[in-house]
């Protein structure tokens, strides 16, 4: 069994190989096997060795250009031909800007899109591994390709048409859709999310290249301190003195259900022998379908769980994860837990069907609910990890609070869906006592009463996710 003490990585600090021959090399045998037995913390007290996982790669990328450089590139993109990106590729410039994919430099070329797609997994120059389940590609149309021609260089500009990064070396091929949604999601259905935002209506060819950014990204809606990158993110964890950094992965309210989860959690690592664990309260911040609470209220519903005293904040920092949301279940949820070990954490809480939703035709869920942390457990590239899945939390009737599943007095435990307190918080309705402090409970029912009702004075029901 794979042992839970965290071992640093002898990975060398360097970047992609960007010619890379994937021909021929030696064998390398891989963590997974008929018999393999997964990566799933907890199992049994281990030692403990202190201090903060390694990013992928050894280094944090930094793609920002210098502070002293950032005039004298404004004036470089001004002579290249010009890209105008979306609002979701610039959350991508921002995830990629800050580290989050390393050792990835850029949008992906057609090399290291092939390996994700194919792989879930990056191979180094020395012949190591890194995950990376999700490509993270820029798409042009036709039109775009003929404009940039031979220039090896194009500009990145946002919708204002201020330039945004330089991308440089650049690769311009095919963009295969529908070899890429199937392979992301397992399915070409129609009606899956970030495939109708993002890639349906998307050009015919994908750009890659390394990135230069000309300034940090900001979005200047009141949230920008909470946008920390993995950099401030370790340099907060160091300055906590933590020895261990476990992750929570939410796009949703935190419940009293998900706190017990987070304080048995860092009570059991204690247990282990952790003087100081401190949780990683992470809620993605990009694109997210359109039923979810918008990240604006889901982040002053978690400041007032921290306020209330469901979790302790000086054990909680809570930061904003700048990546688009995939919806694609087992495949997505190894990028998530890939970004966080460069974040620093080294332990990565997962629960059921994460990343998941139902299904966009069919009235079931599109993913098996436990594949996603099974999946976690035996990636290729994060056998550095420490897997924590979910203990199934619901409300215990007997005792009027959130409290661990029991089979054995299962008729004593009322599960509330997602989908079921989003309905009760539309229509003013309570939930139980202890199922969410009052505070967080009333910012969702105001986020709910400030949407605009549908022409019949109803609001529409939320898709089941």
């Amino acid at each position: 069994m794979a042992s839970a003490i965290f071992v640093q990585s002898s990975f060398p600090a360097k970047c992609l190989n960007k010619s890379l021959n994937t021909h021929f090399l030696p064998p390398i045998k891989l963590p997974v096997s008929l018999s393999f037995k997964p990566r799933i913390a907890f199992q049994k007290r281990f030692s403990v060795l202190a201090g903060l996982i390694e990013p992928d790669g050894g280094k944090l990328v930094d793609l920002h250009v210098a502070e002293p450089e950032r005039e004298l590139k404004k004036r470089e993109a001004d002579s290249l031909p010009r890209v105008k990106i979306t609002r979701i590729d610039l959350q991508w410039v921002h995830v990629l800007s800050e580290g989050w994919a390393s050792p990835l430099t850029g949008f992906m070329r057609e090399s290291e899109f092939l390996q994700t797609l194919h792989f879930n997994s990056l191979r180094l120059g020395d012949g190591s591994f890194v995950n990376m389940s999700v490509p993270i590609v820029l798409a042009i149309d036709d039109s775009q390709k003929e404009r940039i021609g031979e220039s090896n260089r194009v500009t990145l500009v946002d919708s204002d048409d201020n330039p945004v990064a330089i991308l440089t070396d650049i690769e311009i091929y095919k963009h295969p859709k529908e070899e890429r949604i199937a392979r992301t999601w397992g399915t070409t259905a129609p009606g899956l999310p970030y495939v109708e935002e993002t890639i349906t209506n998307a050009g015919n060819w994908l750009i890659g290249g390394d990135l230069e950014v000309i300034e940090p990204i900001k979005y200047h809606d009141g949230l920008d301190r909470f946008r920390l990158s993995p950099l401030e993110l370790r340099q907060e964890f160091e300055r906590r003195n933590a020895d261990a950094v476990f992750a929570f992965q939410l796009r949703n309210p935190v419940h009293n259900g998900h706190a017990l989860l987070m304080t048995d959690t860092r009570r059991r690592l204690l247990e282990m022998g952790y003087k100081n664990p401190i949780l990683l309260l992470h809620p993605l911040g990009g694109y997210t379908k359109a039923d979810d609470v918008p990240l604006s209220w889901r982040m002053k519903q978690h400041e007032k769980v921290l306020e209330d005293g469901v979790l302790d904040p000086e054990t909680t920092v809570v930061s904003i994860f700048p990546s688009p949301m995939h919806y694609a279940g087992p495949t997505e949820v190894q990028w998530h837990a890939k970004a966080r070990i460069n974040a620093g954490a080294n332990f990565y809480i997962v629960g059921r069907d994460p990343a998941g939703m139902g299904h966009p035709i069919e009235k079931r869920d599109l993913y098996d609910a436990n594949h996603g942390k099974k999946v976690l457990s035996m990636a290729p590239g994060l056998e550095r990890l420490n897997i924590l899945p979910f203990r199934v939390a619901a409300y215990d009737q007997t005792q009027g609070k959130m409290a661990f599943f029991e089979p054995s007095r299962a008729q004593d435990f009322l599960f509330i869906s997602g989908t079921k307190m989003r309905t009760l918080a539309k229509n003013k309705e309570n939930p139980p006592d202890g199922f969410m402090c009052p505070g967080g409970w009333k910012v969702l029912v105001e986020y709910y009463d400030s949407l605009t009702p549908s022409d019949n004075g109803r609001i529409h029901e939320p898709i089941p996710a």
